[in-house]
């Protein structure tokens, strides 16, 4: 189940090409939905636009697994309309303004067939008038502004335009993918974790191999401001794989090349069993695949647990250097993870007897003395607690 590269790099120029920030995501829906259709993979869309996929294998076993991905990215919407005509913002998700200074932007207006171009700029911007202060201002949101290229120059003027507080702006992507495989571009997080995923289910459909399990895809909008998967789970999802970006750092084993299997993140250990079942998939693969754990992170994982989820987590990852500011991974990267991703959906539950049912016996509870591919209870009695 080798992943098609060339749609893999297809579907990823075009995620990056749309603008979603959260709050503004149909338009990416919509494309990730038609994608599933080319496929001939069935989906609904909940109330909330979130995507649940059936991606195949039998139903009605007591147990099914997911994987969860998200189109939606970090962002800024109008705090306030300025009197000279540029616009302050306000942060959607968690993110430096240090790395939104220069950013093309798109603003969008209530009219959905006007869309505005302009640039995030420190206050101080020009050099000749600031000299020195220009290295000298502070770093954050009240230090930068948007100029609109439009002839603006008060607060009535930009009323004029249609816009209010509110509106959203959008630091385009500007993605670029070197001849050496590396790919630059804001945004990586998630849609490059989108693309290897959608990149895996075609591998799935164009094998024709047959899923032991039921499984599902979920494709959430609201994660990075915290609530992603709180919704679209079924009940009988035993095992749950987040699809997110790893982080490339001083302190991390996150390599822009390999696989990440996260063993925890900011809010705590993901599933022991399920993680090490992955990590043993990938080394079986021959993938370049690593562990690593993540301080300030959260992903689709948390809030599904948050939610009341009864499922085991994990956190499957591509590596990307400077993770919300100007990002960068690898197409090898990229490929691995869908690789994995294949190879997953195409393996049985961890504890197919255990994890097929909510609840059960101490007897047949699952120990760590118990290795992820056997599928008996534990190898040691009960512990005489007396």
């Amino acid at each position: 189940m080798t992943p098609d590269l060339t749609y893999l790099r297809r579907v990823l120029v075009e995620l990056l090409e749309i603008p979603s920030p959260t709050g503004r995501t149909d338009h990416v829906q919509q494309y990730v939905g038609e994608r599933l259709d080319r496929l001939g993979v069935p989906f609904v869309v909940t109330r909330r636009g979130a995507i649940v996929a059936d991606l195949g294998g039998p139903a009605g076993d007591g147990a099914s697994r997911a994987i969860a991905v998200h189109t939606d990215t970090i962002g800024a919407m109008i705090r306030r309309l300025k009197e000279d005509g540029r616009l302050e913002l306000k942060p959607v998700g968690t993110h430096s303004s240090r790395f939104s200074e220069g950013a093309a932007v798109w603003v969008f207006p209530d009219d959905l067939e006007t869309v505005y171009t302009g640039q995030v700029l420190p206050l101080k911007a020009s050099g000749h008038r600031w000299d020195d202060e220009v290295d000298s201002q502070g770093v954050s949101w009240d230090q930068v502004e948007v100029r609109l290229d439009e002839h603006v120059a008060t607060a009535e003027d930009l009323r004029a335009l249609g816009l209010d507080v509110g509106d959203f702006v959008a630091q385009l992507a500007s993605p670029v993918i070197t001849d050496r495989g590396y790919v630059r571009s804001r945004h990586l997080d998630d849609k490059a974790g989108v693309a290897a995923t959608l990149a895996a289910v075609k591998a799935i459909k164009d094998s024709g191999v047959e899923l032991p399990v039921h499984a599902r895809l979920l494709v959430t909008c609201t994660e990075e401001i915290g609530h992603g998967a709180s919704h679209g789970l079924a009940e009988d999802v035993a095992e749950m794989v987040s699809v997110d970006a790893a982080v490339v750092a001083p302190g991390q084993q996150s390599r822009e090349r390999a696989v990440t299997v996260a063993m925890a993140d900011g809010v705590g250990p993901f599933d022991y069993h399920l993680s090490r079942r992955l990590h043993a998939i990938g080394r079986d693969a021959g993938l370049d695949v690593v562990r690593d754990t993540f301080a300030h992170y959260r992903s689709d994982a948390a809030s599904a647990l948050e939610a009341g989820a009864h499922l085991r987590v994990a956190l499957l990852g591509f590596g990307v250097d400077a993770t919300h500011g100007h990002e960068r991974t690898h197409l090898d990267s990229l490929a691995g993870l869908s690789t994995l991703l294949a190879s997953y959906l195409a393996s049985d539950l961890v504890f197919p007897q255990w994890d097929t049912r909510p609840q059960g016996p101490l007897s047949a509870f699952p120990s760590l003395a118990v290795q992820p591919a056997q599928e008996e209870g534990p190898q040691e009695g009960p512990i005489d607690v007396d």
